[in-house]
């Protein structure tokens, strides 16, 4: 049998991460190991218990999610963080991408939506809410005054595995589609990330849906 997803839930409110937690517990495949309710909290636990992943909320006292998230990510270990969040608008959503967190859910979103997308992060996919998208294509259009050009283009194969990345497909669902190996998908992404001056898949994507290549 596969082991269940091992999940930390990072929320201040309690009401709301008793239903996170109730949302879970009933999913097939995900196991609740650790619950906070700040990201002071959220970091222990996550050095503590070497979750698969954490679902972070972003405003909570002491610690917000976005500097938890960082915090959590610079310890390794190869926790992911999805935020689940309440606003589309917050600031700190951008704070959150620079942090390096996998994937931007809305609180609001369907169930079965939320629970995909836990594992689709766990899997090494990138997951955005539709609204969350579009916020930080106007953050990022405004922060670079407009800029619509890229430094090097990219080639049509590299947009190929980039559209892919953006609909949440993983390596290998990219290799197939495409018919190539991984090490060949790998590569193109390592191209991918060095044309757009990103570190990370949700980096490219956003940022290409800045230039408008997606």
């Amino acid at each position: 049998m596969t082991a269940p997803i091992r999940v930390v839930v990072a929320d201040d409110h309690p009401i709301v991460r008793a239903g996170i937690v109730g949302l879970l517990e009933s999913a097939e495949g995900i196991e609740v190991v650790g619950v906070a309710a700040d990201g002071l909290e959220a970091v222990a636990l996550a050095a503590e218990l070497s979750p698969a992943l954490v679902l972070m909320d972003l405003r909570m006292p002491g610690l917000d999610g976005a500097r938890a998230t960082a915090r959590i990510l610079a310890e390794g270990g190869g926790v992911r963080v999805l935020v689940l969040t309440t606003y589309d608008t917050d600031e700190h959503i951008v704070e959150a991408i620079e942090a390096g967190a996998a994937g931007y859910l809305l609180k609001a979103a369907p169930q079965d939506e939320i629970l995909a997308g836990i594992r689709a992060v766990v899997a090494g996919e990138t997951v955005l809410a539709p609204s969350v998208a579009a916020q930080l294509v106007r953050r990022m259009r405004a922060d670079a005054g407009g800029a619509t050009a890229l430094p090097q283009a990219l080639s049509p194969r590299e947009l190929e595995v980039l559209r892919l990345v953006a609909a949440g497909s993983s390596n290998p669902e990219i290799a197939r589609a495409l018919v190539i190996g991984e090490a060949t998908v790998k590569t193109h992404l390592t191209h991918v990330f060095e044309k757009l001056g990103v570190n990370d898949r949700t980096r490219a994507v956003t940022r290409a849906m800045e230039l408008g290549l997606l």
